[in-house]
C-alpha cells in the first residue's frame, strides 16, 4: 500500500477533546508522525492541556482562522496559510481566542509520533 488518500471528514472526531480532532495518523498507515485536523470555535482549545513534549517537535498549520498559542514568553498570532513550529521541551497550549469572530481549523504535525512524551505544564510553576 504505497498511496492512500484519506478523507478527514469521513473519520469520526477524537471523544472528550476540547475541540473537534480528527487523527489522520492510523487511518493514512502513518508510524513514525502523528497528523491531527483540529477545529476550535471560539474559546476552545485544541490540545488537552498546555504541555511540552521531550522529543516530538510539533507544527501548526493553520488553514483558516487565526490560532493563538501561548507560550511562557508570549502569546502568538497565527493567521490563516502560516506554519508554527514549537520544538521539543517548549510549552505551548494552542486555542482559539474567546473573542474570535470564527473557528480556527489547523492541521497539526507531530515528529515523531510520540504519544508518551506528553508533560502537562503549569506555568504557575516555572
Amino acid at each position: 500500500m504505497g498511496y492512500r488518500i484519506v478523507d478527514p471528514d469521513a473519520i469520526d472526531p477524537a471523544p472528550d477533546r476540547p475541540s473537534e480532532c480528527r487523527k489522520l495518523s492510523d487511518p493514512a498507515g502513518l508510524e513514525t508522525m502523528a497528523i491531527n485536523r483540529f477545529r476550535a470555535e471560539p474559546g476552545e482549545e485544541l490540545p488537552l492541556a498546555y504541555h511540552y513534549h521531550d522529543t516530538q517537535q510539533e507544527a501548526f498549520y493553520v488553514l483558516s482562522g487565526t490560532l493563538a498559542v501561548e507560550t511562557p514568553d508570549e502569546t502568538y498570532e497565527v493567521p490563516s496559510d502560516r506554519l508554527f513550529v514549537v520544538d521539543p521541551e517548549h510549552p505551548q497550549r494552542a486555542y482559539n481566542p474567546a473573542d474570535a469572530d470564527e473557528q480556527v481549523t489547523v492541521l497539526a504535525i507531530g515528529a515523531p509520533q510520540a504519544d508518551d512524551d506528553v508533560h502537562a505544564y503549569d506555568p504557575d510553576d516555572a
